[in-house]
């Protein structure tokens, strides 16, 4: 005996789900990534030259509050001291419901990264003129990334050129959108 086919009906053909944190994912940005925070000053203030992915060491009331959002990455920076990377200056609030058990907001914090790529990083660093910027902080797959930038701080004239050529670039997307 033979089987039939399926006939095809309007129930097998259901649209592929998205991955949990797919909601807000824009064209070309991964699907398993939700942004925490950007550090959108740090590209005017800086000619960004390299970027690197890197895991960072965190305690359990600062996940959550990362979780809710309580993150400024505005004064933050990153160094290399004794062989490793810190970020200093990222301001993680305090969780609210972890009562006396909460961590200090503006702690130096470890970051994660392969002895290569410490030392490619700390050598373009350590040169006169640059410094280690991280630019956002995001989870990838449940785990908490940030993503550091090898930077090297702009004058006020390159500032005004990047607006004039920002400003010029958006008034051409405005006049072919009018076409």
């Amino acid at each position: 005996m033979m089987a039939k086919p399926p006939h095809n009906t309007s129930s097998q053909a259901k649209p592929a789900k998205h991955a949990k944190g797919a909601k807000n994912a824009k064209d070309g940005e991964d699907k398993n990534e939700r942004v925490i925070s950007e550090n959108r000053k740090a590209r005017h203030n800086y000619h960004v030259l390299d970027t690197l992915e890197c895991g960072i060491v965190l305690v359990g009331s600062e996940v959550k509050s990362l979780r809710a959002g309580g993150l400024s990455l505005d004064e933050a920076y990153a160094r290399v001291e004794h062989d490793e990377v810190w970020l200093f200056g990222a301001n993680i609030a305090e969780y609210a419901y972890s009562h006396g058990l909460n961590h200090e907001p503006k702690r130096p914090r470890k970051l994660l990264l392969h002895r290569r790529e410490m030392n490619k990083f700390a050598g373009k660093a350590s040169e006169k003129g640059f410094t280690l910027v991280p630019l956002k902080m995001y989870f990838k797959a449940g785990r908490a990334k940030v993503l550091l930038g090898v930077c090297k701080g702009k004058q006020t004239h390159d500032k005004r050129e990047s607006i004039k050529q920002r400003d010029t670039k958006r008034e051409i997307d405005r006049a072919m959108r009018k076409r």
